[in-house]
C-alpha cells in the first residue's frame, strides 16, 4: 500500500489535483499495480480525504485561517495504549519530534494519528510514518519547508554521527 501512496504523492503534486479515487483506482492498475494495494492505498485515501475535508490545518506558513480547536499551549497529548502498541516507540518519538518542532500543529497530528492506526499491522516502521506525514501534509495542499521535507525523505540509516 505505501508504494501506492508514494506514487501518488510524487505523480500529484497536491491532494486536490489528485483525480477521483475510481479514476485514480483506474490509473494505478494501468501503471501495474497489485489490485489488492490499490483497493487498500484507496480505502485509506478515502479516509484521509474525509479527515483532511473535516479539519482545517492552520501551519505557521498560514497564519490568517483561525484553527478549528486551538490547543493550550500547555495541553498534552496523552497516547493510548493501542496507539502505543500499534506505533511504537520509535515512531511516537517521531510523532513527538515534529510537534515540539512545531511543524505539526495538533490538528494535523491527529490526522496522522488517525490514518497511522487505519494501516493494518504493527508497530509501524517510521518509514512508514513518514509517508503518512508527507500524505497528510500533501491532503491540506501545503508543501513541508525544505529541512521538515528533508527530515520525512532522508535515510536515516546512512548518516553519520558527527
Amino acid at each position: 500500500m505505501f508504494e501506492v501512496l508514494v506514487f501518488v504523492y510524487e505523480n500529484y503534486w497536491r491532494g486536490d489535483a489528485c483525480p477521483e479515487l475510481k479514476q485514480l483506482g483506474r490509473k494505478l492498475s494501468a501503471v501495474g499495480f497489485d489490485s489488492d494495494e490499490i483497493e487498500a492505498a484507496l480505502a485509506w485515501l478515502d479516509g484521509l480525504n474525509l479527515a483532511a475535508r473535516h479539519t482545517r490545518i492552520t501551519l505557521p506558513a498560514s497564519p490568517d485561517l483561525p484553527p478549528i480547536q486551538q490547543q493550550s499551549p500547555t495541553s498534552l497529548r496523552v497516547y493510548s495504549s493501542a496507539e502505543q502498541d500499534h506505533l511504537g516507540a520509535e515512531a511516537l518519538g517521531f510523532v513527538s519530534f515534529l510537534e515540539t518542532s512545531g511543524v505539526l500543529p495538533a490538528p494535523m497530528r491527529e490526522i496522522v494519528m488517525d490514518r497511522a492506526m487505519a494501516v493494518p499491522g504493527g508497530p509501524m516502521s517510521l518509514d512508514d510514518l513518514k509517508i503518512i506525514v508527507l500524505m497528510v501534509y500533501w491532503s491540506a495542499g501545503v508543501e513541508p519547508d525544505a529541512l521538515v521535507l528533508d527530515e520525512l525523505c532522508d535515510d536515516t540509516e546512512s548518516r553519520i554521527a558527527h
